[in-house]
């Protein structure tokens, strides 16, 4: 079994499986591969899942359910709340915070994932409309029926975190963070968790598979694959991202490693035991890959060979396009 890691005071494995590409976003679904990536991952002692109503929309949560059937004891489950899209109605878009969306939100989740409760239930962006205050007071209220039983917040502001905090403890605040997204050092995100007691959970880790290595033209991505929307994976943003990731290469080569394993031990060494990596992936081999992560430390040394080959803020393109910013840390 792996060392724990701690969300506030909720046990995890050290990795978590992000499970948002199973469904959609990264080209083709293989429902039949996927569960059996989950059920590997279990088997290995991955406790942590992270999955979204978004994700599908609805569909990853049922996919989710199936895998941990007769499982359920084995999981920490996380889920989340608050992008308005609709199956019947796609191009529908937008945020809810607002209680009454909050507890019929949950009561869905439940209902697909196909369990009495949720493990760490997330606002997964901040509605501006409404305040958090009665957003997180909705949450809390869950906590009190013993359908949620951890919260959580996803790309919050420091200030918005505070607010959440002093109505109902926060455990966990999920955000993109690896090698080449490295905004929660900056911007007080990091820091404020540590303050308050809430642990950190680092979303693409792997660089939305860029840091993987195994992306090397634009062509790579299919042909409905996300990705080809990010700014990061544009023109000369994707070349000069490109060759970011050849240096990293390098030293994972002298490290003995794969590129993947590098990018996420170094996520895991920015912290005790108070950040968790979901790195994503809907098939077995690359969860093993990942899992031996765990087994590479890095020295101070290489800590510093890696910021010398890919420097804080060296990313070329924002992290999502300009229509996805504005719903970021705020």
């Amino acid at each position: 079994m792996f060392p724990a890691r701690f969300l506030g005071t909720l046990e995890t494995s050290p990795l978590g499986l992000g499970c948002m590409g199973m469904s959609e976003f990264y080209g083709t679904r293989d429902d039949t591969e996927s569960i059996a990536t989950i059920h590997r991952a279990l088997d290995a002692g991955v406790t942590f899942l992270d999955t979204s109503d978004a994700y599908g929309p609805h569909t990853n949560e049922i996919l989710i359910g199936k895998a941990i059937a007769g499982r359920r004891g084995e999981v920490v489950l996380a889920t989340k709340f608050g992008f308005l899209r609709d199956p019947s109605d796609p191009m529908r878009k937008g945020f809810s915070g607002k209680p009454e969306f909050v507890k019929a939100a949950c009561e869905g989740s439940l209902r697909r994932l196909g369990v009495d409760v949720i493990d760490l239930y997330y606002q997964h962006r901040v509605d501006p409309e409404t305040p958090i205050e009665e957003t997180v007071g909705a949450m809390a209220e869950l906590v009190c029926e013993g359908k949620v039983r951890f919260l959580g917040l996803s790309e919050a502001a420091p200030g918005t975190v505070r607010r959440a905090h002093a109505v109902h403890p926060i455990a966990a605040l999920q955000t993109e963070y690896s090698i080449w997204t490295r905004d929660p050092e900056d911007n007080g995100v990091l820091e404020t968790c540590r303050e308050l007691g809430i642990g950190f959970v680092a979303y693409s880790p792997l660089g939305r598979g860029m840091l993987t290595g195994r992306i090397r033209r634009f062509e790579d991505l299919a042909s409905d694959d996300y990705r080809r929307n990010n700014p990061r994976f544009q023109g000369g943003n994707f070349e000069r991202n490109l060759d970011l990731v050849k240096s990293v290469e390098a030293l994972a080569v002298q490290k003995g490693c794969t590129p993947a394993q590098l990018a996420l031990a170094w996520v895991l060494a920015q912290g005790n035991n108070d950040i968790v990596p979901i790195p994503g992936t809907k098939r077995r081999e690359y969860l093993e890959e990942n899992l031996a992560a765990l087994n590479v430390t890095l020295t101070a040394a290489d800590l510093h060979r890696i910021d010398e080959a890919f420097p804080k803020g060296a990313s070329a393109g924002t992290r999502y396009a300009a229509s996805g910013m504005p719903a970021v840390h705020r």
